[in-house]
């Protein structure tokens, strides 16, 4: 039995033994903070600054992943490049990401002069960039975000359907004028492309025209995609070409030699003018550059390549 005084003692050092371990657990829980921090700075590169995570009262997962990436180049894949940076800002408000298009020899420019985080490009480096890269001390490393379809577009009032690279090689080398030397009606034809810092002027260059040949002077060089797109939607005798995802019911999409631009013929490789979307990074992405990148390629980064018309890595 315990007098009052006694109780009053016991009940004060039980007291104090819980002030104690209150402050040892905060101790403990700074400790492991400071080496989560750490950890992640020395992960995360100049670009990222935290990678942990909190749960909240609800018991959902809310991210306090922050840092900024600054992103330019494709055309072709810009609307997709702002659909992404949106999606993942909503779930990493503590992210900044900046993109910018301008065409994928302007985003890898960027990426050579040290300006951005990733270059968007729809075609591959050249070696002259390559060269570039390594003597400005860079290591460029390309990662596959998705895969496209280069499509070939006329008027919908065009009657034909069909056209080969043989042929669509001598219409851009302007060997060839008038649809009827290909099945079409008589009508000269209006040449439209890209400019010459596009990822797609490149592919059709390599692709179509071939080595050491060039484009046809009478091409009219337009700044985008949709700048083709609006142009062709407009004009009877106009062909032109643009990525998969900007196909639209203003225009008609010739097949390329009997076959159709869709998502299984770019998988298994029987379209032939299929092309990768790539990032392109200094070194292997790390810190918040390699969970965005890890996002993109993963279940919702790879929806919305679907969503805005592409071809996700996997079906």
């Amino acid at each position: 039995m315990l007098v009052a005084g006694s109780e009053k003692s016991v009940r004060m050092m039980y007291t104090h033994k819980e002030e104690m371990l209150v402050k040892l657990r905060k101790w403990l829980m700074i400790s492991l903070a400071a080496m989560l921090a750490t950890g992640a700075l020395a992960a995360g590169g100049c670009s990222s600054k935290s990678t942990s995570t909190d749960t909240n009262t609800s018991g959902s997962t809310k991210s306090t992943l922050s840092g900024t990436i600054k992103i330019s180049g494709s055309d072709t894949m810009v609307n997709m490049a702002q659909a992404w940076a949106e999606k993942f800002n909503t779930e990493n408000p503590g992210v900044v990401l900046t993109v910018a298009g301008g065409g994928s020899g302007v985003g890898i420019a960027a990426f050579l002069n040290k300006t951005v985080d990733f270059a968007n490009a729809s075609r591959k480096l050249k070696d002259a960039e390559k060269s570039q890269a390594t003597t400005a001390g860079l290591n460029a490393v390309t990662t596959v975000v998705a895969k496209d379809a280069v499509t070939i577009i006329v008027n919908s009032a065009n009657t034909m359907k069909d056209i080969t690279k043989e042929q669509l090689g001598k219409i851009y080398r302007g060997e060839i004028t008038n649809w009827k030397d290909v099945g079409g009606k008589d009508a000269t034809i209006v040449l439209l492309g890209r400019d010459s810092s596009s990822g797609t002027y490149s592919f059709i260059q390599d692709e179509i025209i071939g080595s050491g040949k060039t484009y046809a002077k009478s091409m009219r060089n337009l700044q985008s995609n949709q700048a083709i797109v609006d142009e062709v939607s407009k004009n009877a005798d106009a062909i032109g070409y643009v990525g998969l995802g900007y196909d639209n019911s203003s225009i008609k999409v010739l097949t390329c030699a009997g076959v159709t631009a869709s998502v299984d013929t770019v998988l298994n490789g029987t379209y032939p003018l299929s092309r990768d979307l790539n990032m392109i990074s200094n070194g292997q992405p790390t810190g918040v550059m390699k969970a965005y990148i890890d996002w993109i390629l993963g279940t919702e980064g790879q929806k919305i390549v679907a969503e805005q018309g592409f071809v996700p890595l996997k079906k």
